[in-house]
Order: structure tokens, then sequence, then C-alpha cells
């Protein structure tokens, strides 16, 4: 266990934030997991609404810092050539 002051301070910090990260990422996977679904089902008009959906909430933790704009990219990428491939 820390002794120093801002040691302390640190910990709580990075569980707070570990929290809050892990949060964000339930919150994009959640979102992801619609989609591929309404996709499964092929539904094109629901998988595109869901696709607008997510691609909000995976843009919204990227600008958060919890995803790099790379990995954000490409998972919007993926799955928008998902939804355009669904009949």
């Amino acid at each position: 266990m820390a002794n120093i002051k801002s040691a302390k301070k640190r910990i709580l910090v990075t569980q707070t934030r570990t929290a809050r990260n892990k949060a964000i990422r339930s919150g994009v996977k959640t979102a992801v997991k619609k989609v591929e679904a309404a996709a499964a089902a092929g539904d094109k008009a629901a998988a595109a609404a869901e696709l607008k959906n997510a691609t909000s909430v995976i843009e919204k933790a990227c600008s958060k810092g919890v995803y790099h704009k790379n990995n954000a990219a490409r998972k919007i990428s993926r799955l928008a050539k998902l939804v355009n491939g669904v009949a």
C-alpha cells in the first residue's frame, strides 16, 4: 500500500478512470453487438439504424480517449462493411 499522499491519490484516480473506461468500452461492445444481430437477421433498415447509433458511441469513446482514432475508425469501417453487405 502506498504511503505517500500523491501515490494514494494516483491509486484513487486510476480506479476512477478505469471504471469510466470500462463502462464506455462496455457501451461500445453493446452497440456493436446490436449492429451484428440486426445484420445477422437480414434487416437492413434496422442494421443501418443501429450502425448510426454505434458510430456515434464509438466516436464519443474515441473523443474521450478510450480508443485510439485508428482503432475507432477500424471498428466503424468494419461495421459499415457488414451493414452494406446485408441483402
